[in-house]
């Protein structure tokens, strides 16, 4: 049987290396430790800084040491000062929930990322998003740490799924859109972006998948049945998955173990010992997970 507690430990992205000191100084509570987050992380076109060069290859740094061995070459070996908004580590919202889910796993809080879309970045448009979902005890919980509790009308560590959620992830988009129920092209990177529509969250699905089972990858790392375009998708392959992630999240615990069968043994969903890297940095490579 699945249990919370599988999130409770380290994936080879989450874990802090010779860098665990300094999540031992994090307090084990979510809303400190999103707010420490928001002081270490900037993102990398969110701000209106134009990160180039070295700056803006930070936001390919995909393992939580990585991400802090750069902290710490331009800052002392505290986390909770927060850093010049310039001078922080570039990212996006996949680094803010990787050291968020990161910290609570170091202190035992079962964590892990959840891939899908937030509906309050853009008014009428669900901008591709990733946060952190952790146990407290009773209940699996949203919580967004690059938001501050001041500026959002619900409680961003404890985020509402009633319909409409803010949130929501790959799997209900996926399935809202194969019932006609959402315009899917305006579900993607953003209102004005072409990174949107089936294939968009078709990828994304599969993102989750690979979050859910610890693989905690870039949004611009690619494998298996990934595609650029909608006739390049495996509808049947992605409607499969999508059912077993929704019905995983309502408790059904055969839905989890095939997913944790099916990840393992179908290399269209699990991407093995390397990915293609097309980042906004400019990379784009085959790059080694190993």
């Amino acid at each position: 049987m699945t249990t919370p507690q599988e999130y409770a430990h380290h994936s080879r992205y989450t874990d802090p290396g010779r860098y665990a000191p300094l999540l031992d100084q994090l307090p084990a509570d979510v809303r400190q430790v999103a707010a420490v987050v928001r002081g270490l992380v900037v993102h990398y076109r969110g701000e209106g800084i134009p990160f180039t060069g070295d700056r803006l290859a930070e936001v390919d740094s995909r393992w939580t040491e990585r991400l802090l061995a750069t902290d710490q070459r331009r800052f002392p070996p505290v986390l909770d000062a927060p850093r010049p908004l310039e001078q922080r580590l570039v990212g996006c919202c996949r680094d803010a929930a990787l050291l968020t889910v990161a910290a609570l796993r170091h202190h035992r809080i079962p964590a892990r990322s959840r891939v899908g879309f937030a509906a309050y970045f853009h008014e009428g448009f669900h901008a591709d998003h990733v946060i952190a979902e952790y146990w407290n005890g009773q209940r699996w919980v949203f919580a967004d740490p690059q938001l501050d509790q001041a500026d959002w009308p619900f409680d961003t560590c404890d985020m509402p799924r009633s319909d409409p959620a803010p949130f929501v992830t790959a799997a209900q988009i996926w399935t809202a859109h194969r019932s006609g129920r959402i315009d899917v092209d305006r579900c993607g990177v953003g209102p004005d972006h072409p990174m949107r529509g089936a294939w968009f969250a078709g990828n994304y699905v599969l993102r989750e998948l690979a979050h859910r089972r610890r693989d905690e990858l870039l949004l611009w790392d690619f494998w298996g049945a990934m595609t650029t375009t909608d006739d390049g998708l495996d509808l049947d392959l992605v409607d499969e998955i999508a059912a077993l992630l929704l019905a995983a999240d309502n408790g059904d615990e055969a839905a989890e173990r095939e997913l944790t069968h099916r990840y393992a043994t179908d290399p269209r969903l699990n991407p093995g010992d390397r990915v293609h890297c097309q980042s906004p940095s400019g990379l784009d490579a085959l790059v080694d997970l190993t």
